[in-house]
């Protein structure tokens, strides 16, 4: 039997995650330099997951009959996970902006995580949480990865 309490809170708090995650990349696209204009296209794509994360999620939440949250983090279990990260998108240089940005996907990380330990969660839901939870690695990765390559 289907929680329909938890699943709908633990949704919303994935949204407003993907929420902050979205405001966090915009920030972090204003303050490129412009030899650092190759992370722009990488910015717009993460902002562009986020946005295609909160479209399955708001479906998800609407089929429980409740709200969608439409703001930013302000309370919930999951939000002890991302508290730091509005702070931690903040730099000037690529190596400062890309330590922020990989700071960033860890909280999101450990959000899902979290989502994820949630007893009661549907079977779709789960799913739903898993294959986010798995795209979002793949950006955390790819983050790390390019922040690896930057010389101190």
């Amino acid at each position: 039997m289907e929680n329909t309490k938890v699943n709908p809170e633990t949704l919303n708090d994935l949204i407003q995650i993907n929420n902050d995650r979205i405001a966090g990349y915009e920030k972090a696209i204003q303050e490129l330099s412009p030899e650092d204009s190759d992370l722009k296209d990488l910015f717009v794509k993460m902002v562009a997951e986020s946005h295609k994360n909160k479209l399955a999620l708001a479906s998800a939440v609407q089929g429980t009959g409740t709200e969608m949250e439409t703001g930013t983090t302000t309370s919930g279990k999951i939000y002890r996970a991302w508290m730091d990260v509005k702070a931690v998108f903040t730099g000037h240089d690529r190596k400062t902006i890309l330590n922020n940005c990989e700071a960033g996907e860890d909280a999101a990380q450990r959000a899902y995580k979290s989502a994820l330990e949630e007893e009661g969660l549907s079977a779709d839901t789960r799913s739903l949480i898993t294959e986010q939870k798995s795209e979002l690695r793949a950006s955390h990765d790819q983050i790390k990865g390019l922040r690896d390559q930057t010389p101190s």
